[in-house]
């Protein structure tokens, strides 16, 4: 309901851009064959494409170089056609994925992962913050749950999801607890929130017995199988509200990426108005 919603808002958005003479153009980049990864570009590429973005599509073999995935990365910077740039995650092993996120430019990082923008993010003025992240913090606003002085603990930490969540529920003035593999009494911290957003990457490892009745329960994990990081079954006895896996973050996830894709635009399209008075000056 929340990624319709926000879809729906894009629709009129992108129709008066392409009046003005701009259509929104996200460029996915997928390095090698996984199948999951190509399936998410795929996935991105049509949901852009329902909505009237172009979706430019770039295709490298997995015996690409950093080198070779840097220059990629530095001519769709360098093209006025092009508003967002997505680099799908993971890259083969051999490839320095984070040089390569970090060459993305900051105008187009509409996936929210250099490191620039968590910079931004943290900071609280970022534009383009980690679609999943964002993704959970629209689910929160729209349903209206209360952030300010809750104690929301965060499974994971992630660089483009645990950390950066915990950036954007911490500005909202929510105290946070970051927690991580090395968390000693995990259920005991877990069971203290109001607020708990699953980010591990590992299936059903939330359990019900580790939370409190009455919690808020965000699902952002993705498991073969379709499955989350949270038990759903004993945790949806326990929480207030709850999101499904699938059908939950997901959606709304790449909901974001769209938006964030079309914000891009708008913003070359002012600049380049603001360009052209300055010359008429």
């Amino acid at each position: 309901m929340v990624a319709n919603k926000v879809k729906n808002s894009l629709k009129e958005r992108v129709e008066k851009l392409k009046e003005a003479g701009v259509t929104p153009c996200l460029a996915t980049i997928l390095v090698g064959d996984d199948p999951s990864s190509a399936t998410y570009v795929k996935m991105k590429g049509n949901a852009c494409e329902k909505l009237g973005i172009v979706s430019k599509r770039i295709h490298l073999p997995a015996t690409t170089t950093t080198e070779e995935l840097l220059a990629t990365i530095t001519e769709l910077n360098n093209d006025e056609n092009v508003n967002g740039i997505l680099l799908q995650h993971p890259v083969p092993e051999h490839v320095d994925e984070r040089k390569a996120f970090d060459t993305i430019s900051i105008e187009k990082d509409v996936d929210g992962v250099t490191s620039f923008g968590y910079g931004q993010t943290a900071l609280g003025f970022g534009v383009f913050p980690s679609c999943t992240p964002a993704a959970i913090l629209t689910i929160i606003k729209e349903y209206g749950i209360p952030v300010q002085g809750k104690h929301a603990v965060v499974v994971g930490r992630s660089p483009i999801l645990g950390k950066p969540v915990s950036a954007l529920l911490l500005n909202e003035n929510a105290t946070v607890t970051t927690c991580h593999s090395y968390t000693n009494n995990l259920p005991d911290i877990v069971k203290q929130a109001d607020i708990v957003v699953a980010a591990v990457g590992k299936p059903n490892f939330i359990k019900g017995d580790w939370v409190k009745e009455g919690s808020v329960i965000l699902d952002a994990g993705y498991n073969p199988g379709n499955i989350g990081d949270v038990e759903y079954d004993s945790c949806f006895e326990k929480a207030s509200a709850i999101t499904p896996v699938p059908g939950g973050v997901g959606p709304v996830t790449i909901a974001m990426l769209l938006k964030h894709t079309v914000d891009s635009a708008e913003r070359t399209l002012q600049s380049k108005a603001e360009n052209e008075v300055v010359q008429s000056n």
